[in-house]
C-alpha cells in the first residue's frame, strides 16, 4: 500500500504546522509576561504588538485579495465593511486588548488554560442565540472543563493574592469575546475567505489599539525599555502573524477539526515555557487542572463540530 493510499494527502505537513502554529501562539503570554517586568503597560505593550503587526495584515489582506489578478475577488460592500469592523473588535481587539491586561495578573499557565475553555463558549453561544442542542456528553465535557480551570484558579490564588480574581476575570471575557467573533464570522468566511477576513480584521484591531494608545497614554509613555521593543517584535511576528498563517495552512491540509484537536498542545505548550521562562510553579494542582480541561474541551471539539476551536490569539 501507498503512503497516499494509506493516509490523506499532507497529513504530517498539516499535523506539523498545526503543533507549530499551536505552540508559536502559546509563546505570547509569555513574551508578555517578560515584557511587564520593564514596567510597562497593556495599553503601551498591546501598541506596540499591534504596530510591528500591522505592516503584515495589511499584505495578508492585500494578497489575500489580489492574488489571482485584481477584481479576483468580490469586492466589499458596506455590510461587509460593517462586518469586518465589528469582527475587528471582538475577535482581535478587545480579545488581545482584554488577555494583556489579565496577563498582568496571572500567571501565564492559568492564562491559556482559560482560553482554552473557548470551544465551550462557542457552544454556549450557539445554544444562547440559536437554540442549538447541546448534549450530555457535551454538558459533563464542558464541567470537567471548567472544575480543572478552577482547581488551578484556586491553588494560583493562594499566592497571586486578589489580584488573580479580577485577572481571571478579564482573561475569561477575552475569551468570550474570542467566541462571538467565532460565532459571527462564519458567513464571513464563505464570503471574504479566511485569509481576507483575517487580514482585514486584524488591521482593523490593530487601528484600534493605536488609536486607544494616542487617547489613553502620553506619546512620552512611548518611551520603553530597549527589551520591551525587541520582545513586542518577536511577539508580532513568531506568535501573531506566523501562527496565524500556519494555522490557515494546517486547516487547509487535514481541515479544522483535526487542526483544533492537535492545537491541544498548547496548553502544555505554555505551562512548560512558564515553568522554563518564567519560573512559574509547577505542582499536582496544575497538572490534574490541565488534565481536566484539555479531557473537557476534547469531548467539546470531538463532539461539537468543526465550529468550535480553541482560541489561539
Amino acid at each position: 500500500m501507498t503512503v497516499s493510499a494509506s493516509r490523506p494527502p499532507h497529513l504530517v505537513s498539516g499535523l506539523l504546522l498545526a503543533c507549530a502554529g499551536s505552540i508559536a501562539f502559546s509563546g505570547k503570554a509569555i513574551i508578555v509576561k517578560l515584557a511587564y517586568r520593564h514596567g510597562v503597560d497593556a495599553v503601551t505593550l498591546i501598541m506596540y504588538r499591534m504596530l510591528f503587526a500591522l505592516p503584515m495584515f495589511l499584505a495578508l489582506a492585500w494578497w489575500a485579495t489580489y492574488r489571482q489578478g485584481v477584481g479576483a475577488k468580490a469586492p466589499l460592500t458596506r455590510k461587509d465593511w460593517l462586518g469586518i469592523l465589528g469582527l475587528g473588535v471582538t475577535g482581535y481587539y478587545l480579545a488581545s486588548f482584554l488577555d494583556f491586561w489579565g496577563l498582568s495578573y496571572i500567571s501565564a499557565s492559568l492564562e491559556r488554560l482559560i482560553l482554552y475553555l473557548n470551544p465551550t463558549l462557542v457552544l454556549l453561544l450557539g445554544w444562547l442565540l440559536y437554540g442549538r442542542r447541546i448534549s450530555a456528553t457535551q454538558a459533563v465535557a464542558m464541567a470537567v472543563s471548567y472544575a480543572g480551570v478552577l482547581l488551578v484558579f484556586g491553588h494560583e490564588a493562594d499566592f497571586a493574592g486578589p489580584g488573580a480574581a479580577l485577572g481571571a476575570l478579564l482573561v475569561f471575557l477575552s475569551a468570550i469575546s474570542y467566541a462571538i467573533y467565532l460565532v459571527y464570522s462564519g458567513e464571513m468566511v464563505k464570503r471574504l475567505g479566511s485569509m481576507r477576513l483575517v487580514g482585514l480584521a486584524t488591521s482593523v484591531a490593530c487601528l484600534l489599539c493605536l488609536l486607544q494608545f494616542v487617547l489613553l497614554r502620553p506619546l512620552s509613555a512611548a518611551e520603553v525599555a530597549p527589551e520591551v521593543i525587541w520582545l513586542s517584535v518577536l511577539n508580532a511576528i513568531a506568535c501573531t502573524f506566523a501562527p496565524v498563517i500556519m494555522v490557515m495552512m494546517a486547516i487547509e491540509r487535514i481541515g479544522a477539526g483535526l487542526a483544533a484537536q492537535t492545537g491541544m498542545i498548547g496548553p502544555m505548550s505554555t505551562i512548560a515555557m512558564g515553568v522554563l521562562i518564567l519560573d512559574e510553579p509547577f505542582n499536582g494542582w496544575i497538572v490534574a487542572g490541565t488534565v481536566l480541561v484539555v479531557s473537557g474541551v476534547f469531548l467539546v471539539t470531538r463532539f461539537g463540530g468543526q465550529a468550535a476551536q480553541p482560541k489561539q490569539d
